[in-house]
């Protein structure tokens, strides 16, 4: 059984950080296309950011120089840094798992963003 647990939301001030890990189980991190998404009010769900097998990133230009993703693949876990926060960034973040043959998406996490 496949499964994406997401930990480390929580709620900020403005310019502060955060840090959100998503343990994997019944697949390989790295040899999946992990990524990070998040959703705001609505149905539509955002690319964050993703990290390849290789290693290769991609992030959205919303986040760019704020956030980073990193994978430890002796803990089978994938980690967002998020610094410089903003209000626009509240959302609920979810980690994504394409193994090439499958998606899978864990529960969520959310971050909040505030004075």
């Amino acid at each position: 059984q496949v499964q994406l647990v997401e930990s480390g939301g929580g709620s900020v001030q403005p310019g502060g950080s955060l840090t959100l890990s998503c343990a994997a189980s019944g697949i390989r991190s790295s040899a999946s296309r992990m990524a990070w998404y998040r959703q705001a009010r609505g149905p539509q769900r955002e690319l964050v950011v993703t990290i390849n097998r290789g290693g290769d990133t991609t992030y959205a230009d919303s986040v760019k120089g704020r956030f980073t993703i990193s994978r430890d693949d002796a803990k089978n876990t994938v980690y967002l840094q998020m610094n410089n926060l903003k209000p626009e960034d509240t959302a609920v973040y979810y980690c994504n798992a394409f193994t090439g043959l499958k998606i899978y998406w864990g529960q969520g996490t959310q971050v909040t963003v505030s004075s």
